[in-house]
This record gives structure tokens, C-alpha cells and sequence, in this order.
């Protein structure tokens, strides 16, 4: 199988499990849904090469499944049921087939010349291609970096990876707070007094 392909099946994937999601009335089946579709575009940014992007999201995709799953144990249901919507579902399911034609298209289906450049091939025109040189060039000079990767990252994606770093920490801080316990126990000498 290509490349091209487990994408476009991975974004099925997603688009299918974010489709039960907003229409399953059991919310735990809703968020075990929600973080299949995230860990489905975990994978994804392994295929077209961009680990920097997965392990932030795995990251986020964990704890974010842990907090609603938490909540989602801890809470009372207080809501009622409401009737379904069947013209929502179908525009949901229209807007989604169209995501699905333009994507595979783009990719360059059933032979066409798609617009998005093959992965693995540097999405530049050849007037350009000194440019990605200078940076792999340059980041490794610069940072005495062994990998090209880790030098352009540490070179020119200093503040990008500073965000992603704060991001991770605020989706912890938020763990941590959710998680902690609401009340806490006085002593017994106030309970006495």
C-alpha cells in the first residue's frame, strides 16, 4: 500500500469516528471516539514524516482522553434526551464525502496530476531548492547538530518548539487541576472547636 493511500484511509478513518462522535448519545463512546480520530492523525503525521508533530499530540491526545474520561466517570447526568436531526446528519455526511473527493484528488487520484507534491519530495520548485540547503546546511554548521532535523529545529524552530513544550505543560497543569480532589478534609481539631 502507498503512501497516498493509508492517508486517505486514515482521513476515512477520522472523519467516520468523528461522525459517530457527535452522533452516539453515550458520551464515553463519544470521547473514546474523538481520541481514536487523534490518534488516527498521530499516525498520519508519522507517515508523511513529521514526528515532530506526533509526539505533542500524542501527548495532548493522552491526557486529554484521561481528563474526559475522568470526568465523564465522576459526573451526574442531569440532561435529556433530545430527537435526532436527520438533516444535520446528511449535511454532516455531504460536507464529509466532499472532504473525501477533494483530498483524494488533491493526492492526485484515478491518475491525475494532483496539486500537493509526492511525499518525500520537497514541495519547492528548483529555483528554490538553494533555500532548503542553506537550512540544512546552515543548521548543522550552526548548532553542530549530527541530524539536519534536529538542527533546523533547534535553529529555526526554537519559539515553535517553546510553544509546543507550553502547550504540553498547560495540558498537564489542566490534568492536574481537574484530577485533583474538589474538597479537601479539615483537621479535627477545627471539627472540635
Amino acid at each position: 500500500m502507498t503512501v497516498e493511500l493509508l492517508v486517505l484511509l486514515l482521513t476515512a478513518f477520522m472523519f467516520l469516528a468523528a461522525l459517530i462522535a457527535v452522533e452516539t448519545s453515550d458520551l464515553l463512546s463519544a470521547v473514546i471516539c474523538i481520541g481514536a480520530a487523534g490518534f488516527a492523525l498521530c499516525v498520519i503525521d508519522l507517515l508523511v514524516g513529521a514526528p515532530d508533530l506526533t509526539f505533542p499530540q500524542v501527548v495532548v491526545e493522552v491526557v486529554t482522553l484521561v481528563l474526559l474520561i475522568r470526568m465523564i466517570m465522576t459526573r451526574q447526568d442531569t440532561s435529556r434526551q433530545t430527537p435526532r436531526d436527520t438533516l444535520r446528519t446528511a449535511v454532516v455526511l455531504a460536507a464529509g464525502g466532499v472532504l473525501l473527493v477533494v483530498a483524494f484528488f488533491a493526492f492526485g487520484g484515478l491518475g491525475a496530476k494532483g496539486s500537493v507534491p509526492p511525499f518525500g519530495q520537497p514541495p519547492m520548485v528548483q529555483s528554490d531548492a538553494s533555500l532548503s540547503a542553506q537550512y540544512i546546511n546552515g543548521a548543522q554548521r550552526d548548532t553542530g547538530a549530527g541530524n539536519a532535523v534536529m538542527g533546523i529545529l533547534m535553529e529555526y524552530r526554537g519559539y515553535d518548539m517553546l510553544g509546543q513544550a507550553a502547550l504540553i505543560f498547560a495540558a498537564i497543569l489542566g490534568g492536574f487541576v481537574i484530577l485533583r480532589k474538589v474538597g479537601r478534609k479539615r483537621g479535627e481539631s477545627e471539627d472540635q472547636a
